[in-house]
């Protein structure tokens, strides 16, 4: 079994980093209102919450000839025998998209399936796929 970690450039960073500052910059704006009502930063916290869930729980792992994807709520796993093809260095926009970057990779499995991830090495996860599949078509 080997994990691979997300690539975590991008969009994530910048959400993670505004819901972090947000309370703070609030604090500094009206002290007295959060003080006396500190209930008032539920509404913030909740996202962040969930931001920081996907950001650190966010992998993917080969294991018993399966792909398995990880990403906050998002789960699942791909029969790797069963993917046809991998276009490299592309971006998902719509679909099932467990990654939390650009210039991932789109799994093509099945008939008509395809699944979004983005590992921090697109190479390394390529060349663990072809062991188990060397008839995976590599387009760019």
């Amino acid at each position: 079994m080997k994990i691979y970690k997300a690539n975590r450039k991008g969009l994530i960073n910048y959400l993670l980093i505004g819901f972090v500052l947000l309370p703070v910059i609030m604090f500094f704006i009206d002290k007295n209102t959060l003080t006396e009502k500190p209930f008032i930063l539920l509404p913030l916290l909740s996202p962040l919450v969930l931001i920081f869930w996907i950001y650190f729980d966010t992998f993917y792992k080969i294991e018993n000839n399966e792909l398995i994807y990880r990403s906050g709520f998002l789960r699942g796993k791909v029969k790797i025998p069963m993917i046809k093809e991998i276009r490299k260095g592309k971006t998902m926009w719509s679909g099932i998209k467990p990654a939390l970057a650009r210039n991932g990779l789109i799994i093509k499995f099945n008939k008509y399936d395809e699944i979004y991830i983005a590992p921090e090495s697109n190479n390394e996860l390529i060349s663990d796929l072809l062991k188990v599949n060397p008839e995976i078509k590599i387009t760019k």
